[in-house]
């Protein structure tokens, strides 16, 4: 089968080439850039060239997120050229086991009726592969990447997921996505920041409100999640600054919120 990889990216100048690396097994890429103003683009293109890829085979947009990711991956989804789409962010790469088992899909049977592919993914932070606490549900459970146009959409402000429509059903692949987020404590809080505040006005669109409760409880209850039940104490320090920074981001999720209704 005929794949596309698709790639969004903001201001990713220092991981885009990682990520285009590993698909080039791909048939086509799209490439889907928030106005980046960095050299993402720049760093891009001179891979492409140094590489002999042809332009053919890839192509380059420019389109604003808006504060909806998920109309970014429709928007993506619709400039692709084949059935089969593999949604890779710029700070990922597909690892060579994945790259394998999704060539040998089209040898397995008939996929008519496959709508997407989970696909598990494991975390590096500071250089240490991150095993447990936030990140352990995408590692063991996976997420929608491997998609088939027609057979769903993109749904979700931030935090998008992969809908399949009612005939279509969706399996799991063995191999990872290889995930390489926010390498500094500056980048980590920036994301932090930008996340809270797309989340907090998702919400006030939703009619939800928030409150002294609200916002003293969800991050305490996210931490003692994610370090103990989860298990993130196992990942030693980095482990606990990951769940204290994605316990911060739920509590500024809901003080923004609050903040919405008092301004």
């Amino acid at each position: 089968m005929k794949i596309s990889g698709i790639v969004i990216t903001k201001n990713e100048e220092k991981n885009i080439v990682r990520c285009l690396k590993s698909l080039s097994f791909c048939d086509e890429v799209i490439i889907v850039d928030d106005f980046s103003y960095d050299d993402t683009i720049r760093n891009a293109e001179l891979f492409l060239q140094e590489n002999s890829v042809s332009k053919f085979n890839v192509k380059i947009f420019k389109h604003r997120v808006s504060g909806n990711f998920a109309k970014q991956r429709n928007y993506a989804l619709g400039k692709s050229g084949n059935d089969w789409n593999i949604f890779i962010d710029a700070d990922e790469e597909l690892s060579q086991d994945l790259i394998n088992e999704i060539k040998d899909l089209d040898k397995g049977g008939n996929l008519n009726r496959i709508g997407s592919y989970r696909l598990k993914r494991r975390d590096f932070f500071w250089k240490k592969e991150i095993r447990y606490g936030e990140v352990l549900l995408s590692r063991v459970y996976g997420i929608s990447r491997l998609v088939k146009k027609g057979s769903g959409e993109w749904v979700g402000n931030v935090h998008e997921v992969f809908r399949s429509y009612e005939g279509y059903h969706e399996k799991k692949l063995k191999g990872y996505i290889n995930h390489y987020p926010h390498q500094t404590l500056r980048e980590f809080i920036s994301d932090i920041n930008q996340y809270s505040s797309l989340r907090a006005k998702q919400l006030a669109a939703q009619g939800k409100k928030s409150g002294i409760f609200q916002i003293v409880l969800y991050p305490l209850v996210k931490f003692f999640i994610s370090y103990f039940f989860l298990l993130g104490i196992l990942d030693g320090a980095a482990g606990f600054v990951y769940s204290f920074l994605m316990s911060f981001h739920s509590f500024l999720v809901r003080a923004k919120l609050w903040q919405h209704y008092s301004i």
